[in-house]
Parts: structure tokens; C-alpha cells; sequence
């Protein structure tokens, strides 16, 4: 907003006046905007370093953002885009199955099939559990490097397989690689920028997860005008491994060690001598965001694939502390939104090929150009999940004087609320009802909109209350979020048969509305039930240690 200005008080625990003094510090509370000027404080705290992070340039920051949305787009590219051809993929597998001569025949193959794609969505949310705690053992980087060779390598494996177990092998390690980008993401993001930049950037990391998706039903179906299925993992090889040669030559370390507040002190950050530490007082801080002139590291030395340790916490522990995390109802809750949105997003693109090939006798590149409109409401979904979230949190925040709480986000899952349900049952009614075929896709495409939306506002939520393990937070939500997704994508078919489209879409639209409504009592009484639960024995294992924090 054109009004916002930064204030020089780069330190969130600046204590501005003794009422200040006696707030009562929560998970997730801090100062946001200055007690006087209402001008926004810098939070994290940058340091003097100019290596750290929040010190590179906006174009800088933003382009590592862009190759962050690039390599979230293709991770889902190749894991849900050939689903587009599952008819032809089947066919080539199984050999006499048709769906015209040998129905039978065929829905029993597509079964088999259908586990090159259950599977891999599963393991991009299993697969995670090692990921994100070597990110946060070992640094962004490796994590990014190796995932995305292991992700190409299979690329290039499934483009001449042709072996049924051999193919659902090469699935499987693809989906182990694959997955490591979705949730890596949101720690590189929290590295890279403010507190009050987070949420925009965020709503692009949600629709890029979307677009991927999307895009990759699209370009799939595109390709299968003129070519064979296997084509899709040709193109698909050569994106994937310009994107793994772009994070190996151009995306550095994003993590950064920075030190706490102790005592009544400012932190004291590298580069600074003892005698430049800030001293707190009841003043404006008097330190400014302007770093000192530095030589910055040689570009070979970016290049190194491991600098250093971030955490003694064991990998254990970083691996546990998801399971536990789960439990806390904020995060269980960005979980079920996870769920019902992406979810339910999956259960639609699983079964929209053989939808639309019953209902209106469409070809697979038909089907695919109905995902044109899933990529403009994704499009559509980052400003009402990124610029609108920031503005309704930073009107609470405004009149909190200046004191944010992450509850504060959540009055702007109301279009969520919304376009959900609705995408669901003009979806379901639609195929139903054969209405035209427009119906049906104007619901696929509300669908997208409500994911980046909606999914972009709980997950900022949720790593605004628990901000030091943005990581694990991020695990937990989306590895439950996975694992939800499988379960969906290998039922969804059956459910259909059993119940109908209008039934079961009817149903999904009525959970999914119950669910993202519970927005409401977390907005009432969400920094209590922070509170309470965070004191739980059964969590006590999961609190983080120190040199966890970010700098808040």
C-alpha cells in the first residue's frame, strides 16, 4: 500500500513503551507496526552480513521466488500431467483391453494402471520426511540439487521403460524425488523474505503447485493430439533437467544462522563487533536495514552443494517432530483444508479423463484444454490468497496497534468457503445431469481458485504461529495432505460408480465446507487454544532449541 513506509525499528522485541513491556509474548505474537508511526518493522531482523538473505536486492529476491514457483510447477508436471492418457497408457500396457470391446478387461487394467499415479502422489508426501530435515540439517540447497537429479534421472528412466513393474518402479523413485520442491518451498520463502512479504509470495507458491497440475494436463493432452503418451516424459525429461541444471548454477544457500535476543539485547550478528551491538531502550531503534559494503562470496563458492551444519537437533528429532506437530488443531486443520481443497482436487483430475470421455466423447487434448480455465482461477488465486490475505491481516494488525497475531489472516478464507462447495457441486451435478460441458469446468476451475486461495491463507497461517520450523510444519500439512490425496485418487472411481457424480461430489462439497468453516472458532479463540495445546506432555518432545529461531 502506497501509505506503508518502513520504519528504521528493525527489531520486532523492541519494547516502545512500558504498557509494551507488560505484553504477554505468544507463539506467533509480534510487533509488526510501530507503536507511534504505525510504519512496519522489519521482521526478521536483518543483520549487518551482507551474505544474509533479507539483504539481497528485491529483483534478487524475487527471482530466487521465481526459480522456487518453477521448480514447484514441475514437480507436479510429470507426477499428475500423463494421467491425461491413462486410456492409451493402458492399452499400450495391457494389450486386448479396450473400453469399447472389453470393458471388463479394461476397468481392471486402468486399476493397475492408475497405481503409476496413486503411488507417486504418495511418495512425494513420504518421501518428505527426509527431505525437509536434511533442508533443515544441511541446508536448501543439497536438498534441492539432489532431489531434482534423482527426479530427472527418472525422467529419462521412464522415457524407455517399457515393463509394467519396471514402470511403476521408476514411478515410485520419481514420486521420492519429485515431492521435495512442494515443501522445501515455504522454508526457502521464510529465508528470503519479511514477515510482511510472505503472503504474496506464498499465494504464488500455492498456485504454482496448481499450475503444475494444470499445466501439465494440459501440454499432456496437447501432445497426444499428434503423438504418442511417451512423448510427455520426452518433454517432460528435458523441463525437469533444465531445471535441475538452473538450481545447480543459479539458486545458492538460502539458509542463514541468526542469533537471538538475550538478555534485554539486541542479537549480536556476524560481522559485528561487540562493541557495535544495538542496546534496547524505550527510543526508536536506531539501527537501520542499510547493510555496510561487503565483498560477497565468489560465484564457485555459491556453488558448493553443502557449506555448513544449521542445527545440532539430531535428524531424528527432525523427523519426529511432524508426528507431532499434527496434533496441535491449527496445523491439523491447514492439514484438512490441504485436504479438501488439493484433495478433493485430486479425486476430480483422477477421474475428469473418463468423465468427459462418458458424458461428452472427448479426446484426451479436449479434456486437457478444459484445464485453461483450472490455470486462470489459479492465476485468479494469488492475489485473493497473497495481496487480499496481507490486506486483511494488516487491517486487525492496524487496529491491534500494530500488534500482529497470525489469527488475523483468517477472516479472508471466506472466498474459500465459498468457491468450494460450489466448484464441487457444479462439478458433480454437471457430469450427473450431462449439462453442458461448460458446467463442469467452470467447477474444475473454482476448484484451482479456492486451492491457491484458500490453501495459501492456512499454510501462512499456521507458519506465522510456528514460524522456527516453518519446515516441519509445512511437512506435516502436506505429507497428510498426501497421503489423503492417494486415498482419494484410488477410491474416487469406485465411489463414482457406487454413489454417482452428483452424490459424491455432493459429499465431498459438504465436508469441505464444514471443514475450511472452522476458520471461525480458530479466529475467536485460535491464540488460546495456541496456548493450551503448546503445553500438552505429548509435545513437549517436538519443542525446538535455539538455534532453531529465525531472529523474531
Amino acid at each position: 500500500m502506497a501509505e506503508d513506509q518502513i520504519a528504521a525499528v528493525l527489531d520486532a522485541e523492541h519494547e516502545v513503551e512500558r504498557v509494551e513491556r507488560a505484553r504477554v509474548r505468544t507463539l506467533g505474537n509480534v510487533r509488526l507496526r510501530h507503536h507511534d508511526t504505525h510504519e512496519i518493522i522489519l521482521v526478521p531482523t536483518p543483520s549487518s552480513d551482507p551474505h544474509d538473505p533479507l539483504n539481497w536486492s528485491q529483483w534478487y529476491k524475487y527471482y530466487m521466488a521465481s526459480v522456487i514457483c518453477l521448480a514447484m510447477m514441475m514437480c507436479n508436471f510429470l507426477a499428475a500431467g500423463p494421467s491425461i492418457a491413462i486410456v492409451a497408457t493402458t492399452m499400450e500396457f495391457f494389450p486386448g483391453s479396450h473400453p469399447g470391446k472389453n470393458p471388463i478387461l479394461f476397468a481392471s487394467s486402468v486399476a493397475k494402471v492408475s497405481f503409476f499415479f496413486t503411488t507417486t502422489a504418495l511418495m512425494q508426501g513420504v518421501g518428505n520426511f527426509f527431505w525437509v530435515p536434511v533442508a533443515n540439517k544441511y541446508g536448501r540447497r543439497p536438498s534441492y540439487v539432489f532431489s531434482y537429479f534423482i527426479y530427472t534421472v527418472c525422467a529419462i528412466w521412464l522415457c524407455f521403460d517399457h515393463s509394467y513393474s519396471g514402470f511403476l518402479a521408476g514411478r515410485i523413485i520419481m514420486g521420492f524425488g519429485a515431492g521435495a520442491a512442494e515443501t522445501i518451498a515455504p522454508i526457502t520463502i521464510a529465508d528470503v523474505f519479511f514477515l510482511h512479504e510472505r503472503g504474496t509470495v506464498m499465494a504464488l507458491y500455492t498456485s504454482f503447485l496448481a499450475v503444475g497440475v494444470s499445466g501439465g494436463m494440459l501440454i499432456s493432452g496437447l501432445i497426444t493430439i499428434h503423438h504418442n503418451w511417451r512423448v510427455i516424459y520426452q518433454v517432460a525429461s528435458a523441463l525437469i533437467g533444465a531445471v535441475f541444471l538452473l538450481a545447480f548454477f543459479a539458486f545458492p544457500e538460502t539458509a542463514y544462522i541468526r542469533e537471538r535476543s538475550i538478555g534485554g539485547e539486541a542479537q549480536t550478528t556476524p560481522g559485528l563487533l561487540p562493541s557495535e551491538k544495538c542496546e534496547v531502550s524505550t527510543s526508536d531503534v536506531e539501527r537501520t536495514a542499510t547493510p555496510p559494503p561487503a565483498t560477497r562470496r565468489s560465484y564457485l563458492d555459491s556453488l558448493k552443494i553443502f557449506h555448513k551444519t544449521l542445527t545440532s537437533e539430531s535428524l531424528l528429532k527432525l523427523m519426529v517432530r511432524p508426528l507431532g506437530l499434527i496434533c496441535l488443531p491449527p496445523v491439523l486443520w491447514s492439514a484438512l483444508v490441504e485436504a479438501v481443497t488439493i484433495g478433493f482436487l485430486v479425486a476430480v483430475t483422477s477421474n475428469i479423463e473418463v468423465a468427459y470421455e462418458q458424458t461428452y466423447h472427448f479426446e484426451s487434448w479436449q479434456v486437457g484444454l478444459c484445464f485453461v480455465g483450472a490455470i486462470l482461477g489459479s492465476l485468479l488465486g494469488i492475489p485473493a490468497g497473497g495481496q487480499f490475505g496481507d490486506m486483511v491481516a494488516d487491517w486487525f494488525t492496524k487496529r491491534n496497534g500494530g500488534i500482529r497475531d497470525p489469527e488475523m489472516r483468517l477472516p479472508a478464507m471466506i472466498p474459500c468457503l465459498i468457491a468450494t462447495p460450489l466448484a464441487l457441486i457444479l462439478y458433480g451435478v454437471g457430469i450427473e445431469h450431462k449439462l453442458h460441458w461448460i458446467c463442469p469446468t467452470i467447477g474444475l476451475s473454482l476448484l484451482n481458485f479456492a486451492t491457491v486461495q484458500g490453501t495459501n491463507i492456512c499454510l501462512v497461517y499456521v507458519i506465522d504461529a510456528y514460524r522456527p520450523v516453518a519446515g516441519e510444519i509445512t511437512l506435516a500439512v502436506m505429507g497428510f495432505k498426501s497421503l489423503f490425496g492417494f486415498l482419494l485418487s484410488f477410491y474416487t472411481n469406485t465411489w463414482v460408480v457406487q454413489s454417482g457424480y452428483q452424490n459424491a461430489y455432493g459429499v465431498m462439497a459438504a465436508i469441505s465446507a464444514v471443514i475450511i468453516l472452522m476458520w471461525v472458532p480458530l479466529y475467536v479463540w485460535g491464540k488460546k487454544i495456541r496456548h493450551a495445546t503448546w503445553q500438552w506432555s505429548v509435545i513437549s518432545y517436538i519443542h525446538w532449541s535455539d538455534d532453531r529461531e529465525v531472529g523474531e
